[in-house]
């Protein structure tokens, strides 16, 4: 009996310490003052956000969020053209990207699909091995730049994806093309 009193004497003890510790883990709610002053080192401004995924990019507010779609939809909408049955890169392919290197390198997470078109001319084999050039060039530049090639896959679409659906050389220009696809 003694030695039942004893056992829970002891365990009230232990339980009753247990419920006196202070949780280290309790972080209370920034003060108003603390949250301007973020506000004004530029660490949060605008409507915070929530989901993961956008917070693992970095982007925290729904304005920085609505800045990238803006940024990705340009990335997306300007593709590089190439010269007739050519998979050099002209100069102002070059310039182009440029600046989608400095895109890829301010949003580390996202990754690009580079895919390789042609015009209509030529045989279907003849023009997926083109477009394959085609996207393997813009893919080497990118890399010259310091974008990792783990975060870029190729694909070519030969003549099959045409943006342009005449056949004169104003369609075929528009045809011959690297197109670029973002994902996150």
């Amino acid at each position: 009996m003694r030695y039942v009193a004893g056992l829970v004497f002891l365990l009230f003890l232990v339980v009753s310490s247990s419920s006196c510790t202070r949780h280290t883990g309790y972080v209370p709610p920034p003060t108003t003052s603390s949250l301007q002053e973020r506000e004004l080192k530029g660490e949060t401004t605008g409507t915070p956000i929530t989901d993961s995924r956008w917070r693992a990019m970095g982007i925290t507010t729904v304005e920085q969020k609505e800045q990238f779609l803006k940024e990705k939809e340009a990335f997306e909408n300007r593709d590089i053209h190439f010269d007739f049955d050519s998979y050099a890169l002209t100069e102002e392919a070059k310039a182009i990207l440029r600046e989608k290197a400095e895109f890829l390198k301010k949003y580390p997470l996202v990754t690009v699909t580079i895919e390789g078109h042609c015009d209509e001319r030529g045989t279907n084999e003849y023009n997926l091995a083109l477009g394959e050039r085609r996207a393997h060039s813009a893919w080497q530049y990118l890399v010259n730049l310091g974008i990792n090639p783990d975060r870029m896959t190729m694909i070519s679409y030969g003549e099959e994806k045409p943006i342009a659906l005449g056949h004169d050389e104003a369609s075929w220009a528009k045809n011959r093309r690297a197109h670029f696809v973002i994902h996150f």
